[in-house]
């Protein structure tokens, strides 16, 4: 029964991630900065890696940077891939090493590695001196958009703590 309840969790949180990687693909928040997303599929990878575990954290990743190859191309899912894996290793970190972190602080960190991971790949593919100027944006789009994200997880954690509640909080 405990695995049914998990994989139905894993299978909901992939899901909600997919349609909201989507969603936030499909327009420009802003359109001079057409990188800068507020990564709310990322919430359904947090709240997988802090209330079911590190390998659904990373499979649903895994299966968000696939879909961004699939419905929007290669440097989509390597984007995706390179900003998704990077962002999943701070938060092991930041949670392992610094006990009692706040989400917020945890959030806002992989928000700032996901956008730096991708700046890094972007910098490879493209001369690295182009995209400098776009680097202070992405370092306050990360950390308003990780407040933001902290505060959405916050916000549904009570709904989709119930699919999970054999395992408890933490």
């Amino acid at each position: 029964m405990k695995n049914t309840k998990q994989l139905t969790l894993t299978a909901l949180l992939c899901a909600v991630a997919l349609v909201l990687s989507f969603i936030e693909g499909s327009f420009v928040f802003i359109p001079q900065c057409p990188g800068v997303k507020v990564g709310l599929s990322n919430v359904a990878v947090m709240f997988a890696l802090f209330f079911i575990g590190k390998k659904t954290a990373f499979s649903i990743s895994l299966l968000k940077s696939l879909f961004a190859l699939l419905t929007r191309g290669a440097m989509a899912g390597l984007l995706s891939l390179s900003g998704g894996i990077a962002s999943i290793c701070v938060m092991i970190i930041l949670s392992c090493v610094f006990k009692g972190v706040s989400v917020a602080c945890i959030s806002v960190f992989a928000a700032l590695t996901h956008n730096l991971a991708q700046f890094a790949v972007i910098s490879i593919v493209y001369a690295p001196t182009s995209m400098l100027p776009y680097l202070p944006l992405l370092i306050v789009s990360g950390t308003v958009f990780g407040v933001a994200n902290a505060i959405f997880l916050h916000a549904v954690r009570p709904a989709l703590s119930k699919f999970n509640s054999n395992r408890g909080s933490k």
